[in-house]
């Protein structure tokens, strides 16, 4: 019975997203992901400029590294050295849903060393993220969809 749950509990049902919801809950998890102890040491001597962009979607965004603090910016700023590149929205959807890249239609580029770092605030965002569209609210109680 618990493991019925648990499988509901971790399945995510992906809402229909609009651009701005999308921006919404793509930000909420970022702010997760900056409150985890973890990662704020994992990151904290790093500073690294990261561009993540959804092509048919027209949605892009831009995550500094900073010392220990993840700085979200909408649109694209400065000169990234790590870029993430999903070509679709269903692609990105479905990226978060299983937690593995696509085959196809995923793209990562820049210098691989930066992988190391990234890859854990990466992962805990996806995780972030199935959390955040499970259930869309923020602090204040607000809907964020």
């Amino acid at each position: 019975m618990a493991s019925d749950e648990q499988n509901r509990k971790s399945e995510v049902v992906v809402p229909d997203l609009s651009k701005r919801g999308a921006r919404r809950v793509i930000q909420r998890a970022f702010v997760l992901v900056g409150r985890e102890r973890a990662i704020r040491q994992h990151i904290r001597e790093v500073e690294l400029n990261t561009h993540w962009a959804i092509e048919d979607w027209g949605l892009e965004w831009t995550v500094v590294f900073d010392h220990g603090r993840l700085e979200f910016h909408r649109g694209h700023i400065g000169k990234p050295q790590l870029t993430y590149l999903w070509e679709t929205g269903d692609e990105f959807l479905a990226q978060v849903e299983s937690g593995t890249a696509p085959g196809k239609g995923f793209q990562l580029v820049g210098d691989p060393i930066w992988r190391r770092v990234v890859d854990p605030v990466f992962n805990s965002f996806l995780t972030a993220l199935r959390a955040v569209l499970a259930d869309p609210i923020d602090d204040d109680g607000v809907r964020l969809l």
